[in-house]
């Protein structure tokens, strides 16, 4: 499907590796300029490079730590001084600490609090107005934690759970000044993270690699890991006209794990 993308500027955080990287690759093939944002330049230097093997368009890299006040209008800046104009940010660095609540404490919560919930803000902030002249989206990269409450998950799906509600208080203003924002909330997908994840299923349940995938796809109810480039893929649709009729949307991208309404 052609989605009319090429020539358009995006900012996508968290692009270092992941559904981030999977992103900005997916956007670029769409002949979208990227500006990719996260912590480590190292990483950000590579995906360009993939980006760049891939996919006849500019990038941008600018290395951030989104927890910091100010990092916001630096990272927006960096993408305009690269394309002279903004009309896609994607929203989407923030891992969050997972363990028994009981042994986490406030700086845990105020540390997910901070990358996650308030990167999306800062960033929203400073790309508005860019955005806004652009008739441009805001794609935000949440997860189905936010859905239903989990044990060890206390942090990220409060989290979580803030940026839908934020994702619909600024689609809200989006009406009024033209822009679109929508989000995206990933079930099981195969990055870094879920490796992190079956690793510690193997630990717990004294299990093989095997069947540490096996309970974890059994606890969410599906029949495989999701890939990287599938969160890619909406997100392109989602930031293209294609989705025009599209405001406040949460889009649950998670092979059928979320069953409820």
């Amino acid at each position: 499907m052609e989605l009319g993308l090429h020539g358009k500027a995006a900012l996508v955080t968290g692009a270092s590796r992941g559904i981030g990287a999977a992103i900005a690759l997916e956007l670029a093939q769409e002949g979208v300029n990227v500006c990719l944002v996260a912590r480590d330049l190292a990483k950000l230097t590579e995906v360009a490079a993939e980006v760049h093997r891939v996919a006849n368009v500019r990038t941008a890299v600018h290395a951030a730590d989104l927890r910091e006040p100010a990092s916001g209008d630096g990272a927006v800046k960096a993408a305009v001084d690269a394309f002279g104009r903004l009309d896609i940010l994607v929203n989407n660095a923030g891992a969050t600490k997972r363990a028994d609540f009981f042994t986490l404490t406030d700086e845990d919560f105020l540390d997910g609090f901070a990358l996650k919930f308030h990167g999306y803000v800062r960033m929203t902030r400073a790309a508005w107005p860019h955005l806004r002249g652009a008739k441009g989206n805001i794609v935000n990269i949440v997860g189905i934690g936010s859905r239903s409450g989990s044990a060890e998950f206390t942090i990220g799906g409060s989290v979580n759970v803030a940026i839908l509600n934020f994702t619909k208080a600024m689609a809200d203003i989006g009406v009024k000044d033209g822009v679109r924002v929508n989000a995206i909330n990933p079930g099981l997908i195969e990055t870094e993270r879920f490796g992190r994840n079956i690793e510690r299923t193997m630990r717990n349940r004294s299990c093989s690699r095997e069947e540490a995938i096996a309970f974890l796809l059994s606890s969410h109810g599906t029949t495989r890991v999701g890939r990287p480039d599938e969160i890619g893929a909406m997100t392109a649709f989602l930031a293209s006209d294609k989705a025009d009729f599209l405001q406040g949307s949460i889009i649950d991208v998670d092979g059928g794990a979320t069953r409820s309404l």
